[in-house]
């Protein structure tokens, strides 16, 4: 699979009550892409990137990954290329060690039992958690765990890095670690968050979501300094942009 391109086209979804979530979404990201999804509570975010990988399957339009249509056949196959970090890690822990969460998925995929460990070490390694491989995944911090949920992703090798809320939940310190984390990453990556400071740090390109639609495309400095924009969508400047 080429995984150069990321294309969604006139995407619809609407939940089984009737919801209307998505009303008619494109874009295109490209290899390497740094992108943020922003926008208000209920705007369409969380229902966009759980369609990437076919957890959710549009009710019309469609999701293409390198070449490759997001469908209920081909979602194994995504899978294998996107990576999806949940907002909440507690939905991505359930192994009972953390040497067992981030084994899981390289299991799966059928590597040596060998081979396994090296990506489990490799991945936790990364993320700065080697030494809570054999702790129990429930009995950590939340900036432990969603470091630990990254880890679960890295080690299945995926070229697109999907993140739900990053940095929610977490004090300071470890929010400022994880930025530092993926700033070093050179995946793609697509991350939605209300954190629009983050959304400064990390990403190049922003999209602003709105009731369901793309309201603004385009570099993250020219859509974040935009007040009236902003203000526009339900959002505000990012706190260190404040009262400058």
């Amino acid at each position: 699979m080429s995984h150069h391109i990321i294309k969604a086209e006139n995407i619809h979804f609407s939940y089984p009550d009737g919801t209307k979530a998505i009303n008619g979404i494109s874009f295109e990201i490209h290899h390497g892409e740094s992108v943020g999804i922003i926008g208000p509570n209920g705007a369409g975010k969380s229902t966009l990137i759980l369609q990437l990988n076919g957890f959710l399957l549009p009710t019309s339009g469609s999701f293409n990954i390198g070449g490759t249509p997001v469908t209920q056949k081909t979602k194994t196959e995504i899978r294998r290329h996107v990576g999806l970090v949940f907002q909440n890690p507690d939905d991505q822990l359930f192994m009972p060690t953390v040497f067992d969460d981030v084994a899981f998925g390289p299991l799966n995929l059928g590597l040596s039992p060998e081979a396994v460990e090296i990506k489990v070490e490799e991945s936790l390694r990364i993320v700065g958690c080697l030494e809570l491989k054999s702790r129990p995944s429930h009995h950590l911090s939340l900036g432990q765990k969603r470091a630990v949920s990254i880890a679960t992703i890295l080690a299945m090798e995926p070229d697109i890095l999907v993140m739900d809320e990053p940095s929610s939940f977490l004090d300071n310190h470890s929010r400022r670690e994880i930025i530092n984390l993926l700033r070093k990453f050179h995946h793609t990556k697509i991350i939605v968050s209300h954190d629009l400071d983050l959304i400064m740090d990390v990403c190049e390109r922003c999209i602003i979501l709105n009731d369901g639609r793309v309201q603004a495309d385009g570099t993250t400095k020219d859509m974040l300094l935009n007040k009236t924009l902003l203000e526009k969508n339900k959002l505000e400047l990012p706190l260190s942009l404040q009262n400058k």
